[in-house]
């Protein structure tokens, strides 16, 4: 029977020091994998957090795991590369991608400059398209399988007005895997995707007016509260693992049944 067992499993999660990440790469340790938690300290040093992705490696290996914190702007493509390269130095191989990091700056779109847009494309999808290029390398080399498990957004599905550059993004890294599952099924690496709906994170609590905003979307989910950070790392726990095997080119929808519940 499959279990989803990581034991021995080398893991890299960009975007990993807060939120969605912080949480997978806890839940990975959990689980027995070795975990490269990527940072990007411009980004933790802005929310007053500069030593974010330190204290989450430090947190995994005081539990007995094993994990490296490593800083990288993944819209810069060396520093992409040079993030996965870094699993393979440490640990000796990678087994699993987790494409995390992302930014949703609120814009108007009549007034938004192309600059913004161009960031958020950088950071969002090329960055996620460079490193799965990057491990997909090392795993085809290895010649042993391994897993891409990407975190798109319900935003990939619906619009959103201040959203206008970053929509298109997480429908975009949709694509990207169900591409990537084509070509890279023969080798025995998986490429799915997760769909969040609304989290309580970090990159929406900046917002002023957040915990209203929070309580009148948990009223249009079914489940009755938005999801934190573990609702969704625990599913990516379970793309990672043999349990989830046979899922390829997959879109995860996890929002509590917000989605479904439009009427």
């Amino acid at each position: 029977m499959a279990t989803q067992d990581l034991d021995g499993r080398i893991v890299v999660v960009t975007g990993g020091s807060r939120g969605i990440g912080r949480a997978a790469c806890l839940a990975l340790a959990r689980h027995g994998a070795a975990v490269v938690v990527n940072y990007c300290g411009e980004a933790d040093r802005d929310l007053d957090q500069p030593n974010a992705g330190q204290g989450v490696a430090d947190a995994i290996t005081e539990a007995g795991g094993r994990a490296v914190a490593h800083e990288a702007d993944i819209s810069d493509e060396a520093s992409a590369r040079g993030l996965v390269d870094r699993a393979v130095e440490e640990f000796g191989r990678i087994d699993i991608l987790v494409n995390n990091a992302g930014i949703c700056p609120s814009a108007d779109f009549l007034e938004m400059p192309l600059e913004l847009f161009d960031r958020v494309h950088a950071v969002n999808l090329r960055g996620a398209f460079v490193c799965s290029q990057q491990a997909a390398r090392h795993l085809v080399r290895q010649g042993e399988g391994g897993r891409i498990i990407t975190v798109s957004s319900v935003s990939a599905l619906v619009g959103g007005s201040y959203q206008t550059p970053y929509c298109p993004t997480k429908s975009g890294l949709h694509s990207l895997m169900q591409s990537l599952a084509i070509v890279l099924g023969p080798h025995g690496v998986t490429c799915n995707t997760v769909g969040p709906g609304e989290v309580d994170t970090d990159m929406n609590r900046i917002l002023p007016d957040y915990d209203e905003i929070a309580a009148q979307l948990a009223g249009r989910i079914p489940l009755g509260r938005i999801a934190q950070p573990e609702d969704i790392a625990d599913p990516i726990v379970f793309l990672a693992s043999d349990a989830a095997r046979y899922l390829n080119g997959a879109f995860l929808l996890i929002d509590g049944g917000m989605f479904v519940n439009m009427q």
